[in-house]
């Protein structure tokens, strides 16, 4: 196995994080790099929202100060020759939407950036910021990094997908509460083991309000051992981390790398009864469940992309397809090109799909009322009043979403163009 990329040494900068007081907070992630003198090529890691904490009633101001933070922290990562990683707030202007943001800075500027995939309701983060959806391992000249902020460490394919990316170290970045402080420890140790990887996170301490912050921020290698961790007070503390315990950890058997396609997506296309049996047992770990529905008669860009987003609206996607018959019955003699169980096969196949159901009747409304989704997608050019379920699932407390569809693609228009190239020729 050849000699992997890693930081020289790996630690933490734990302390009590000042609620909107970044000037205080930044003079003291300072003043902690002044005291520790990490060696060149170091990793540091620093609490979620390590600035400013859950500031929500000035979302907008602390925002607007983010650029100025990261200046600040390229500053002190090209002093100390090192890298900084911790989130902050991050206001996308063109959505007007906020994320909760962990940028890893190096000497030379910002290597990359990683939004909270997975957001925490009881702390309102659901509330104020939106959600990320595209987590990437961040590439540094140490090699590449996996990140996580906080409830994303809960979620092991997180950790997992980015670590097939080649990541060799997972950086976690936390506010995590005091009374599931055992929790914190176990759950980093599994990601570690799990994904033969050294782990270095950083908690907050100290209190907010009436909520108490664990601490414990920990250094962890491939092999779950823990080579530092903190107490509840502030501390900051570094250690070298050995390469060769990544190759010890992976030298006999491999996990990390290692996921066989094992689905067999046929058997997304269900009858009705077995639907709701399924979605019976979907309810009961909370599931949210998106619906949609359409004819599908040639897959293209549009569909997959709108397939993509409506998935996006839940914790799970069921597609409702229309038969053959009631294809005639809407579009005439003519359609569908291709036959109802091939339409379906290929739309198993998405990984946004999570189950197909055939229905006949030639509106989906029978199907809806029958499984009751959370949320009822549609495209962005039916108003609300005309779409088809939509006043059944708001009445029982779910949400009806419009989502725009992707210009110049449509079934029919390909199937004009097919016909115009063929009469050309």
């Amino acid at each position: 196995m050849s000699p992997q990329p890693l930081p020289s040494q790996a630690g933490f900068i734990q302390f009590d994080v000042e609620l909107g007081a970044w000037q205080e907070n930044l003079a003291t992630v300072r003043r902690c790099l002044n005291d520790l003198h990490p060696a060149p090529k170091s990793l540091l890691v620093l609490p979620e929202l390590w600035a400013t904490g859950f500031a929500y009633d000035k979302l907008t101001e602390l925002a607007g100060i983010r650029h100025e933070l990261l200046t600040a922290l390229q500053q002190e990562a090209s002093r100390h020759q090192s890298i900084l990683a911790g989130s902050l707030i991050e206001h996308d202007r063109q959505t007007d939407l906020f994320f909760n943001t962990l940028s890893v800075v190096g000497p030379s500027g910002i290597c990359g950036s990683y939004r909270k995939q997975q957001l925490f309701a009881p702390m309102d983060e659901t509330h104020y910021f939106q959600a990320g959806n595209n987590p990437q391992a961040v590439i540094t000249e140490l090699g590449p990094m996996a990140c996580l902020i906080c409830f994303d460490l809960r979620f092991p394919d997180l950790a997992q997908r980015q670590v097939g990316q080649g990541a060799n170290l997972i950086v976690v970045s936390a506010q995590w509460p005091e009374p599931r402080r055992h929790h914190w420890r176990t759950l980093l140790q599994a990601r570690a083991i799990e994904n033969q990887a050294f782990v270095v996170a950083a908690n907050r301490c100290g209190t907010t309000a009436d909520t108490s912050f664990a601490g414990a921020s920990t250094v962890i290698d491939p092999n779950g051992r823990i080579l530092l961790e903190a107490g509840d007070t502030p501390q900051s503390s570094l250690t070298t981390l050995d390469h060769t315990l990544l190759a010890e950890a992976r030298g006999i058997f491999r996990t990390c790398g290692i996921s066989p396609y094992r689905q067999h997506d046929e058997q997304k296309i269900v009858s009705l009864d077995t639907l709701k049996n399924k979605l019976a047992a979907m309810a009961t770990v909370g599931k949210r469940v998106v619906f949609t529905n359409g004819c599908f008669d040639i897959l293209h860009q549009g569909h997959v992309t709108y397939l993509e987003e409506a998935r996006r609206q839940g914790d799970a996607l069921i597609v409702g397809m229309n038969s053959d018959a009631s294809i005639r019955a809407i579009k005439g003699p003519e359609r569908p090109i291709n036959q109802e169980l091939s339409r379906a096969r290929v739309l198993a196949a998405l990984g946004c799909v999570d189950y197909v159901v055939i229905f006949g009747e030639e509106t989906p409304l029978k199907l809806i009322t029958e499984i009751k989704p959370n949320v009822l997608v549609k495209g962005a050019d039916w108003p609300l009043e005309k779409i088809v379920g939509g006043a059944e699932v708001l009445a029982a407390g779910g949400q009806v979403i419009n989502i725009p569809m992707v210009a110049d693609f449509s079934t029919t228009g390909l199937i004009r163009a097919i016909k115009d190239k063929a009469n050309r020729e």
